[in-house]
């Protein structure tokens, strides 16, 4: 799912290409896409783009006389750039938004139609779409330990809460904390104050420094390579590659659709952490140690 450095990115595009201009038209594809029913398509189109903003990972685009288009990408949403009036594409097009100078295309590869689009009229009903959590790039370090602390979570649960802390993912968490060398199961309770200044400083490291990264790859080019696996990242993703820190091979848990990307030799002193299901299966016979595997 994209997070807060993809999202970023396409807002940055989407205020540079079609900022001030007016939405001509909305086209929907598929049946599932609109959640709301009030204010209407006919009511939203013909207003200007006066802004854009992220709401945890929700995409908003901002119309005149505060209409708002709530875009969730979710796992398999995509957002192209294509020439004014271009066709939604068979298959996979959801909708389409047209503007004076391009149309957005909105897309999901996957068969669960998860993504959504919502449309709001005022404020007040924009910012009830928001699960509230703070910005850890706009927050300093005693507000996010205090955020944290209240959490009750383990680490990887806090950071991808979206009641805790916005934007951050299954892909982001597991950079963080392999940067903070800490497992992701710890708990808040349990770290130490210098153990919060190094989780602190990577959350904000590893946001800003993709986010960068991101931006430069993509230059004045529409972003294409959003998603969850970048080549470049040191952990997520990268299960039995070589850790780039130590050099042991990268561990994961999976649970549900996610998974946790983690070193044992950086984060957990060696030891593996119990996969749900394998341990369950193996037993006695699930390796305790990161030793235990050679």
């Amino acid at each position: 799912m994209p997070e807060l450095p993809d999202l970023t990115v396409y807002l940055e595009h989407i205020q540079a290409r079609v900022g001030g201009e007016q939405l001509t038209g909305i086209r929907l594809s598929s049946p599932f896409l609109l959640r709301t029913v009030t204010p209407s398509v006919d009511e939203v189109t013909g207003r200007r783009l006066t802004g854009v903003q992220r709401l945890a990972k929700q995409l908003v685009l901002c119309l005149e006389e505060d209409y708002y288009l709530v875009i969730h990408l979710m796992i398999s949403g995509r957002l192209q750039w294509a020439t004014p009036g271009a066709p939604v594409p068979k298959r996979i097009g959801l909708a389409a938004f047209d503007f004076e100078s391009g149309t957005i295309l909105f897309t999901e590869v996957s068969k669960k139609k998860r993504a959504s689009l919502k449309l709001v009229h005022g404020r007040t009903d924009l910012m009830a779409l928001n699960p509230g959590g703070l910005e850890v790039l706009d927050i300093d370090r005693a507000t996010f330990a205090a955020q944290l602390e209240r959490s009750n979570h383990t680490l990887k649960r806090a950071l991808t809460d979206q009641h805790v802390f916005a934007g951050i993912g299954n892909a982001y968490s597991d950079e963080i904390l392999l940067r903070a060398r800490l497992s992701p199961f710890k708990r808040p309770a349990n770290l130490t104050a210098d153990e919060l200044d190094v989780l602190y400083s990577a959350c904000c490291d590893v946001l800003t420094e993709w986010t960068a990264r991101l931006r430069a790859e993509a230059g004045d080019v529409w972003p294409k390579k959003v998603t969850a696996f970048h080549e470049a990242m040191a952990v997520h993703g990268k299960y039995r590659q070589p850790c780039p820190v130590c050099g042991a091979p990268v561990q994961r848990i999976v649970y549900a659709e996610n998974e946790a990307n983690y070193c044992a030799r950086c984060q957990t002193g060696g030891r593996l952490l119990a996969d749900r299901s394998l341990s369950r299966l193996l037993k006695d016979n699930w390796p305790k140690r990161l030793e235990d595997l050679e």
